[in-house]
């Protein structure tokens, strides 16, 4: 009986909800009352306690969050695309096969595998004509080494290292191009711009580690997203800075 009233709560929850529960995925495109409806439908979640229909915590800490900053700088008629693939890396395809590393004694195997986890894409079109475009992208590299000892015996190791890249594009406004600021961006941040019929500036970040929490990873992305408005003569809608 009490799962059956959590079952009834997600059935009156919003679809993009729904989809978090049971999938840990969703691909949307919505106008700004789309999504603040979707945020008043997870203010709901608590009605629900069932450990395997908790929200992903990055739905909640990160994506929810970046959703709520862009939708502030959308135009009347401008939607928001998100698409966010929260299983993890260890989902299928996301993981390449092992491969063979060539070895030397006294090591008597190596292998690594690669993941490659794109969890998060945003594009919305802002107030000011130009539009916005976010990846985020997790990789793990992970080896295990056999070697054999002294004594004979063969031991086995793992290692892993993960990084991530963040990556923004903006699609300046038609008719507006694109001059590099005053002051350059922060070392880890590498910023193109792109010339052509409509001009784009891209900025990348690469991070050795990935961010500590949920708070951290915000303020990572915005502060990338935030780079491409300075690299256009007058102020963007987005030029509010990260705190």
């Amino acid at each position: 009986m009490f799962w059956r009233r959590q079952k009834a709560a997600i059935a009156d929850f919003h679809p993009v909800h729904q989809a978090l529960i049971f999938d840990r995925a969703f691909s949307a495109a919505l106008p700004a009352a789309g999504w603040a409806a979707l945020t008043a439908s997870l203010a709901r979640h608590g009605l629900v306690r069932r450990r395997k229909w908790a929200l992903p915590q990055r739905a909640v800490d990160v994506v929810v969050p970046l959703i709520v900053e862009l939708c502030s700088d959308l135009g009347p008629d401008g939607t928001l695309s998100v698409t966010a693939d929260l299983r993890g890396p260890d989902a299928p395809g996301k993981t390449s096969a092992p491969r063979d590393l060539p070895v030397r004694p006294p090591l008597r195997s190596a292998t690594e595998t690669r993941t490659v986890d794109p969890w998060l894409r945003m594009r919305g079109e802002l107030r000011d004509g130009s539009v916005l475009e976010i990846l985020v992208v997790d990789r793990e590299c992970r080896r295990r080494i056999t070697k054999r000892n002294p004594r004979g015996k063969y031991k086995s190791k793992r290692k892993s290292k993960l990084s991530q890249t963040i990556r923004v594009r903006r699609r300046l406004p038609k008719n507006v191009a694109g001059r590099r600021p005053a002051t350059p961006p922060p070392r880890w941040i590498g910023v193109v711009l792109r010339p052509g019929s409509r001009r784009s500036v891209l900025a990348t970040a690469k991070l050795s580690r990935l961010p500590a929490s949920g708070p951290e990873q915000v303020h990572r992305i915005l502060t990338v997203a935030v780079e491409p408005f300075r690299w256009t003569p007058q102020p963007g809608a987005g030029q509010r800075g990260v705190a």
